[in-house]
């Protein structure tokens, strides 16, 4: 006789799934508990675009609210019948009352369900963002950038150790940044909402030092000893085809596909948002470009939001 579950035991495992899956629980009105997201990190890491894309998403959003008034913020949330999603952005505009974050913050944890992403990118990339804005940092246009973005990394550590989620917006442009963030937030997210980075490069220029996953194409046959091949690329429909006639090619794409498509749940469930998958070649032109196109369509076809990136092929 199978055993019945009890109404408490059913509500119970609901609410440990809904956690699972970074939902907030459902009151016992059916209504959605009170959340709150404060969105912190790097100056020029994509904070506005951010709050932004929570805004589209529903939520209650506050720029650059005083750390002093979070709790009150929290309230007010609790209180009200009609604000249930709240973000904020607490950034180093705060000065030195930013100190008084983490403590703030844990007493704030203990009043309504709190995350806390932290946005951050490399220095370069940054340094190239305030050069195409000409915006000054926070600290003063009296400070080099370099500096300056040296010395809000340290001011931050202790509150980046606290993040919940960790996004680094080096990968993303706006548009992809709001998309990543509407999908991971949005009520009801999906399984598959990690976005992959399907890229080609050239072992002579390097390995990516963003790629979590790196695979060697040069076994097989080489393009561009074939005079008619030479100037062209993997995406063009002879080079493909030449490649794709080999049997290796196939037994290759399909081995990956199937591996990378066992393995992306996994990665789902340990929290990561973004998979930067790498093929190499000898001069990133023809083969790996072939490869990242050709699984980039297998992951997509699976489900998955993919990106295809050509690191090295000539424009």
């Amino acid at each position: 006789m199978t055993p019945v579950k009890s109404s408490a035991s059913r509500k119970g495992g609901k609410e440990s799934s809904r956690k699972k899956k970074g939902l907030p629980a459902e009151r016992h009105d059916g209504r959605r508990a009170a959340e709150l997201v404060i969105i912190t990190g790097m100056s020029g890491s994509g904070k506005a675009s951010v709050l932004k894309a929570f805004e589209d998403l529903g939520y209650y959003c506050v720029d650059n609210l005083p750390v002093e008034l979070i709790p009150r913020f929290a309230e007010l949330a609790l209180q009200s019948a009609d604000i249930r999603r709240t973000a904020l952005v607490v950034d180093v505009r705060e000065g030195s009352k930013l100190g008084r974050f983490p403590a703030i913050l844990k007493a704030v944890r203990r009043m309504i369900p709190t995350k806390v992403a932290f946005l951050e990118a490399s220095d370069a990339v940054l340094l190239r963002r305030y050069s195409e804005t000409r915006r000054p940092h926070p600290f003063g246009a009296d400070t080099p950038v370099t500096a300056s973005l040296k010395a809000e990394r340290r001011r931050l550590a202790s509150i980046r150790a606290l993040a919940d989620i960790v996004i680094d917006t080096s990968k993303f442009n706006v548009h992809e940044l709001r998309a990543h963030i509407t999908e991971r937030f949005r009520e009801q997210p999906t399984e598959k909402s990690i976005l992959v980075s399907s890229v080609s490069f050239g072992f002579r220029h390097g390995v990516p030092e963003d790629a979590d996953l790196v695979f060697d194409v040069r076994f097989l046959p080489n393009p561009h000893f074939v005079a008619a091949f030479r100037p062209l690329t993997g995406r063009h429909p002879r080079v493909a085809k030449y490649i794709r006639s080999f049997p290796q090619t196939q037994e290759f794409v399909n081995r990956i596909s199937d591996l990378l498509i066992y393995l992306l749940p996994h990665y789902i469930r340990e929290g990561k948002s973004y998979l930067t998958i790498a093929f190499g070649c000898t001069g990133g032109q023809h083969r790996s470009v072939m490869i990242a196109e050709e699984v980039g369509k297998r992951l997509h076809k699976a489900g998955y939001r993919v990106k295809v990136v050509h690191r090295d092929m000539p424009k």
